[in-house]
């Protein structure tokens, strides 16, 4: 099995000069939470999760300081994304895609070819189903 097999295409992106607002807004509108972070180049350059767009680390300054936080345009998806995140491609084997999703606890992997342009997402959702289709196969 490949990723191609069960990878979610028509993926939707965020810029890194979008803001978090726009941002949270195009993932509620598509039921999604995780996007794949582009340059002007089109270039998967960072991924960003629902989860950074509630409450960005970045605002939590240490045990006793805490920022307020409101969800706006003001701060850059940039600020809050992961950058250069690991990636897969459309013939990686699906089980090398499950082995990153277990040792560093994704949720979700872009999908890239070989411009590191995306194509698709690979989200744990994807791999659920995957598992799925092997238990009914027996």
């Amino acid at each position: 099995m490949k990723v191609s097999d069960y990878m979610s295409e028509g993926v939707v992106t965020a810029n890194l000069k979008d803001g978090l607002r726009q941002t949270m807004l195009r993932m509620r509108e598509r039921n999604i939470r995780h996007m794949p972070v582009v340059d002007d180049q089109e270039r998967v350059v960072g991924i960003v999760s629902d989860r950074d767009l509630r409450r960005p680390s970045t605002m939590d300054m240490g045990p006793d300081q805490v920022d307020a936080f409101s969800l706006d345009d003001h701060m850059k998806v940039h600020e809050v994304m992961t950058g250069y995140p690991d990636a897969v491609t459309a013939s990686t084997p699906l089980v090398r895609a499950l082995d990153l999703f277990v040792q560093h606890r994704y949720g979700a992997l872009p999908v890239i070819d070989a411009d590191r342009r995306p194509v698709a997402m690979l989200s744990a959702v994807d791999l659920l189903r995957a598992f799925q289709d092997q238990l009914r196969a027996k």
